[in-house]
């Protein structure tokens, strides 16, 4: 199946080289480019994208408010949103998750790891660049709790899930793979998937991403204090 990738930045110059190194693979091709956030959410809707690599900065409707909308809508409940910044330690990392957002990558990641990263977006797993380490994540969403009850209020949606669920969503939380969950475990990897797609369900979540907000939002998980 080839993956419908959407190109959504306001350079041009930087669009037309992402557009060459997708369309350059086999399995992958640009269906469109937006200039703005208002232009992505349409198109990532009427070009039936599976993947948009999103800009943070854009004039107009920026990159953390399109992917909001994209996220909201039901219609485009398949969209995977990678989202690109030059900084990528900031805050951003963090807003970008919330906003419902796969992952982020650097805009001057190496071509590999861009076409890799569209791969795993389109896949639904979580991608986190290795410049911004699952530490660094942990620390902003921690900083982002607000008042004491929230995190509380966060944490119920936490009772739906069984204890097993519950373990699985520490080891997702972890960046662990399918793979090493089901060794750490001691089950097989369809178990551990069969449990990531009914945490996911039960929590809301649209994807592996989200997931890890959740587990270090709701108290589950901690970050470590170094």
């Amino acid at each position: 199946m080839t993956i419908r990738v959407l190109l959504a930045d306001d350079q041009a110059l930087l669009r037309s080289a992402f557009k060459v190194l997708v369309d350059s693979e086999p399995d992958m091709e640009v269906v469109g480019e937006a200039s703005d956030g208002a232009q992505a959410v349409r198109l990532a809707k009427s070009e039936r994208a599976d993947v948009v690599l999103m800009d943070i900065r854009m004039p107009g409707t920026d990159g953390l408010a399109a992917t909001r909308q994209i996220s909201a809508d039901p219609a485009l409940a398949h969209v995977r949103v990678v989202m690109l910044t030059t900084f990528e330690v900031d805050e951003y990392v963090v807003q970008s998750l919330r906003a419902g957002a796969s992952g982020f990558l650097g805009k001057g990641a190496e071509p590999d790891e861009l076409l890799g990263a569209i791969r795993v977006a389109a896949a639904g797993e979580a991608l986190l660049s290795p410049v911004a380490t699952k530490g660094l994540i942990a620390k902003f969403l921690a900083q982002g709790e607000g008042p004491d009850g929230e995190a509380s209020v966060r944490g119920e949606r936490l009772d739906a899930l069984t204890t097993r669920e519950r373990e699985v969503l520490v080891q997702v939380a972890g960046g662990h793979s399918n793979d090493e969950i089901a060794e750490r475990l001691e089950v097989s990897p369809l178990t551990v998937k069969t449990h990531v797609n009914r945490a996911m369900a039960k929590l809301g979540a649209r994807d592996r991403a989200q997931l890890v907000v959740i587990a270090y939002e709701s108290g589950l998980v901690r970050p470590r204090v170094e």
